[in-house]
């Protein structure tokens, strides 16, 4: 499910750059299901992509499902069988996949991630302002306000939500991004008061959220910074996205949720709104920057930067974390310092290529994979609640541990270790640390 300004770029790329062609072995021609065709050698299989590496270096993701017959057939070859028939050892993989991952060396963060014009063009599917309903699809969301929107608003409020589900599929994790099961598209619902919005279930003092048992993301007008004009809403000085990142992050990684610690579900999801974006992507390249601009924030809001007590942190429970988010102060905390977790397994750990955080997210996709495989058996009933009953002689996957991938992360290492090795990398970064 990627953009076609995707192709279009690998296509410029190409013709710009001709005796690099005719230069570089493993070229091919690729055609998409368009007919359209790029010259590029396959450098493997990420998810439900296949990546295309052009002639100028440049390594670029395109959806399987969109190449040509011939194309796909091609790929399931390259691909091989997959891991389990050839007793490697290497996490199951779904009976549905029919390609294998791209291999974690073979992995690399973006340089950049950018939608395209159609991608992101939300076009009304249905209008009915008696029951304060008007429903906008765009390539993979479809949105349902409870007012018209100005096409420029519900362009840029499409932006960002197809530009943090393409930010999301293209990151090293291995991210299997596609809408829950049972729905063509991601579903968000947008409210024009605050009373709206928490009479349908949003807490009383979020700026937007994401509710898995629904499978909805939900956000009210004034979060967004919207104001009205006649009978239309359109943006004020006051619009902002960064609430939207953070909770599309959930929703695109709502299978893997369940799997993670609270902190890195909030953490992972504070990264991606870090990184500096621009009128229609993100500049992942520029994480740096990014989360120096990040800690300066939290330098201002908490008086200084100290690396936390990380056994406490990361194992943390849910109950101990929601025990401890009663104030904004004591949620942004929280928030802060698990950010700067991931920023460090992404980047500063060990190799700085986010080699150990790649191998826990497959870890953690070994067990979406067996949960998606577990609910496809007819046997296995689910309601409309999130409740699910089976058979007794099914074993259901274990929701109950999310910390069961945590060792991978340590790999041999004491949190106090691991929090000495963090303050170090920190400080040659440049961040200035609170006295232990």
């Amino acid at each position: 499910m990627k953009t076609n300004l995707l192709w279009a770029v690998a296509a410029l790329a190409v013709l710009c750059a001709p005796r690099i062609v005719a230069q570089n072995a493993g070229l091919r021609s690729w055609t998409d299901a368009q007919g359209r065709k790029v010259e590029a050698a396959f450098g493997g299989v990420q998810g439900e992509n296949v990546l295309l590496k052009l002639a100028d270096g440049k390594t670029l993701p395109f959806a399987i499902a969109k190449l040509s017959a011939a194309d796909q057939e091609f790929v399931k070859s390259q691909a091989g069988p997959p891991a389990a028939q050839r007793g490697t050892g290497e996490i199951p993989k779904s009976k549905a996949m029919a390609v294998e991952r791209l291999p974690i060396d073979k992995r690399t963060f973006p340089d950049r991630v950018e939608v395209s014009a159609g991608m992101i063009d939300a076009n009304p599917v249905a209008e009915n302002p008696g029951e304060r309903k008007f429903v906008y699809q765009t390539e993979t969301f479809e949105f349902s306000s409870q007012a018209k929107l100005a096409k420029s608003v519900m362009t840029e409020v499409a932006q960002t939500f197809e530009s943090t589900r393409l930010l999301l599929s293209q990151l090293p994790w291995g991210l299997d991004c596609h809408p829950p099961e049972g729905f063509e598209r991601y579903q968000a619902k947008l409210f024009e008061t605050r009373s709206d919005y928490i009479q349908a279930g949003g807490p009383e003092n979020s700026g937007g959220v994401y509710l898995g048992a629904l499978k909805v993301f939900m956000v009210p007008f004034p979060s967004l910074g919207l104001e009205k004009r006649g009978q239309t809403w359109y943006k004020n000085k006051n619009f902002r996205n960064d609430t939207l990142v953070h909770e599309v992050t959930h929703q695109v990684m709502d299978d893997y949720l369940q799997f993670l610690p609270v902190w890195m579900i909030e953490g992972t999801a504070e990264y991606t709104e870090m990184l500096p974006d621009t009128s229609n992507g993100f500049i992942a390249r520029q994480h740096e920057s990014g989360i120096k601009d990040y800690i300066k924030t939290g330098e201002k809001r908490l008086g200084g930067v100290e690396i936390p007590n990380l056994e406490e942190h990361m194992t943390m429970s849910r109950d101990q974390w929601q025990g401890l988010t009663n104030t904004p102060a004591s949620m942004f905390t929280l928030y802060f310092r698990s950010c700067m977790i991931v920023y460090y397994f992404n980047h500063l750990d060990e190799d700085g290529k986010g080699t150990r955080f790649m191998k826990y997210m497959d870890a953690v996709y070994g067990e979406v994979s067996a949960m998606r495989e577990f609910f496809k058996n007819p046997e296995v009933k689910r309601t409309p609640d999130g409740r699910f009953s089976y058979p007794r002689s099914l074993t259901p996957p274990d929701f109950r541990n999310p910390f069961k991938h945590i060792g991978i992360l340590l790999d041999g290492r004491s949190y106090s270790e691991l929090a000495a090795k963090m303050s170090e990398k920190y400080r040659a970064l440049g961040v200035k640390l609170k006295a232990g």
